[in-house]
């Protein structure tokens, strides 16, 4: 019988799930009536650039609302595919991944907040590189351009200590990573009080590397050319060298799949 933790990670996921189907299918209605409209205009009205550049916030379903931020560059190649503009794409994202089972708690006493068992951070940076097509293209001032996306690269795992403030038994408090063995069953007069700060640990933290593979949609949204607002939706897959160890009484893991969605703004050179 599935617990209590559990129906919540199942709850969380699938509203995550639901929202990105959403979005996915009005992109799609867009998309559809974009298409119907290129097929009435000329092709000398296509818009074309030479570069994209922008930067934005993104989540996923392995994080919480903020997940991290991506910086990401577009530059056009001289080659068609299929008849479609390609681009070489290029980008770098820092994210925080999360593990199902970390459940943020307050002391009734103290009033600090703690993630029980929580043993590290894992904060990800990831180097891109692919290939954008565009699929749907804007005309004169209208409507969405709509491009596919597939990129891969290596994947920084960095495993950074989570911080506890602890009493000893002789009454003093000390900050220090959490461990499964010496914070559980604490002798009397002994404890842990809080989290410590989210600064500290970083000089003992852990580089764990892999890959990644990640396709995506991108829709830009933005009425002005130059200037750019869109969002990228899309699904990445992951995989390190080891687990990473996240959570101290949970199972850990070393392949990842999420779905994430990156709000992004951004400029055009022509």
């Amino acid at each position: 019988m599935l617990d209590s933790y559990t129906r919540k990670d199942i709850t969380y996921h699938m509203s995550r799930i639901k929202l990105l189907l959403s979005i996915i299918l009005v992109a799609g209605l867009s998309a559809t009536v974009l298409g119907q409209r290129s097929r009435i205009k000329s092709e000398d009205a296509e818009e074309r650039y030479k570069t994209f550049t922008s930067g934005g916030v993104t989540t996923n379903t392995n994080s919480g609302i903020l997940g991290g931020v991506v910086f990401r560059q577009s530059s056009a190649l001289q080659a068609k595919l299929f008849g479609k503009n390609q681009y070489k794409y290029l980008a770098v994202e820092l994210v925080n991944v999360k593990h199902p089972k970390e459940l943020s708690q307050q002391d009734f006493v103290t009033g600090a907040r703690l993630v029980y068992g929580k043993e590290n951070y894992l904060f990800v940076l990831r180097p891109e590189y692919g290939r954008e097509i565009t699929l749907f293209n804007r005309h004169e001032d209208e409507g969405i351009s709509i491009s596919a996306i597939l990129a891969a690269g290596p994947s920084l795992g960095i495993e950074k200590p989570y911080m506890i403030q602890y009493q000893t038994a002789d009454g003093r408090v000390v900050t220090e990573p959490f461990d499964p063995v010496k914070h559980t069953g604490s002798s009397q007069g002994a404890g842990i009080v809080g989290a410590g700060s989210f600064f500290q640990g970083f000089g003992q933290s852990k580089i764990i590397p892999g890959l990644h593979v990640k396709t995506a949609l991108s829709f830009e949204l933005s009425a002005f050319r130059e200037n750019v607002t869109g969002i990228e939706i899309g699904f990445l897959a992951e995989g390190f060298t080891r687990k990473a160890q996240i959570m101290a009484f949970a199972e850990n893991k070393s392949f990842y799949t999420s779905g994430f969605i990156t709000l992004y703004f951004g400029s055009k050179k022509r």
